[in-house]
């Protein structure tokens, strides 16, 4: 079996995903928001 070093693997690949999906929940989440505003202005 392979011995692992704590803190040796390459992860910019999954710290770019990660930040690929912080940024998509944060605008999606700012998009529901807009169309709720706007939903309740609408239906007053």
């Amino acid at each position: 079996m392979a011995k692992h070093s704590h803190g040796s693997m390459d992860i910019k690949t999954q710290e770019k995903t990660f930040q690929s999906f912080i940024t998509w929940v944060t605008r999606t989440t700012i998009v529901i928001i807009v169309a709720l505003i706007l939903l309740a202005l609408i239906n007053g």
